[in-house]
């Protein structure tokens, strides 16, 4: 990989894509400032004097154009990614560069899928959605424990958080998804996704120690439902969350999240319980950190590494756990995520 090489982080201002630009100058990448709000990146630009900034809208493909001209790779970090992911991504396409983003949410991310496997596959292009704590890690942890499964009969990701601070960016990314819903839920079971009116059932999941067993959701559905079954040939995919976390994010007067180190990084923990099961046969493996938001940068900014190293396994539109070594990846996050594996 050549030094010095210039990421576009469209939406840097945001309160992820502040994390990205710091780990991308971290790991001696060049940053560009790119994002709807001209007076929000210039903001960011004055706390990091040297770094190109290049406003750009999702609603002007030139000025898209113009921010990703020269770069050898974008980050996509603004939602709802239901009105960004596609501007930006054929922008990438244009430009001839890789396309990564932070996306949660279920349906812009199967959107992605959709609407550009096959153009992304014919020119040779690689697009890694979700690729970030939601979709991307839970993605990783289930191929990881797979091994050298071909199939199982089932994967659960179980979701241990201490508490959720959503930021503004997930409350809209939230309110755009239950308006595509019409607000029903959505699962993914049989091999695909379904929608529903159903209460979420309430359960209790046996986390790892020190955790132990928690009151959670069931059906609590992330985006691990689009990432795994895009490559896994796993039927059911079920996603699960602590109570307490599900409580704050629903609750209107929750904070957003408070830095409590010079990082930025808030002090809420998490513990992540990927579980893959064939037959009578299980196997698991558990990732454990802190501040779900600014784990992503770490999660986001080694998969472009990778990318622009050749570090990858197939051309298109592919989930983490497709597109990377999914374990060697999870490896090379520490100290920002402690792995153990059970399989």
């Amino acid at each position: 990989m050549a030094a010095r090489q210039t990421v576009v982080v469209y939406g840097a201002y945001g309160h992820t894509g502040r994390f990205v630009v710091a780990e991308l100058l971290d790991r001696g990448l060049v940053p560009v400032l790119s994002g709807r709000d001209a007076g929000k990146l210039r903001v960011l630009a004055a706390s990091h004097p040297g770094l190109a900034v290049r406003p750009a809208s999702v609603d002007d493909p030139v000025s898209l154009d113009r921010a990703l001209d020269g770069a050898a790779a974008v980050i996509n970090c603004a939602g709802p990614f239901a009105t960004t992911a596609a501007p930006v991504i054929e922008a990438a396409l244009r430009a001839g560069i890789p396309y990564v983003d932070v996306a949660a949410e279920i349906e812009a991310n199967a959107d992605t899928f959709a609407h550009f496997t096959d153009r992304a596959r014919a020119a040779g292009a690689v697009i890694v959605p979700a690729m970030a704590f939601y979709g991307g890690l839970g993605d990783l942890l289930a191929t990881a424990a797979m091994g050298d499964w071909t199939t199982a009969d089932e994967a659960h990701i179980a979701y241990g958080l201490s508490g959720w601070h959503p930021t503004a960016g997930t409350r809209a990314a939230g309110e755009v998804s239950r308006r595509r819903r019409d607000g029903r839920r959505v699962r993914h079971t049989g091999g695909r996704l379904e929608y529903h009116n159903d209460d979420l059932p309430h359960l209790k999941w046996a986390f790892p120690e020190p955790m132990g067993t928690r009151a959670v959701l069931g059906e609590f559905t992330m985006a691990d439902v689009v990432t795994i079954p895009s490559h896994l040939s796993v039927p059911e995919v079920r996603t699960y969350m602590t109570v307490e976390a599900a409580r704050d994010l629903s609750d209107p007067d929750t904070p957003a999240p408070a830095a409590v180190d010079g990082r930025g990084r808030s002090a809420q923990t998490f513990l992540v319980d990927a579980v893959v099961r064939s037959g009578g046969a299980e196997r698991r493996a558990v990732a454990r950190g802190r501040d779900i938001y600014a784990v992503t940068a770490p999660l986001v900014v080694e998969a472009v590494r990778r990318v622009l190293a050749g570090r990858t396994r197939t051309v298109g539109v592919a989930s983490a756990g497709d597109m990377f070594d999914a374990l060697g990846l999870l490896r090379a996050l520490a100290p920002h995520i402690t792995v153990d594996m059970d399989v």
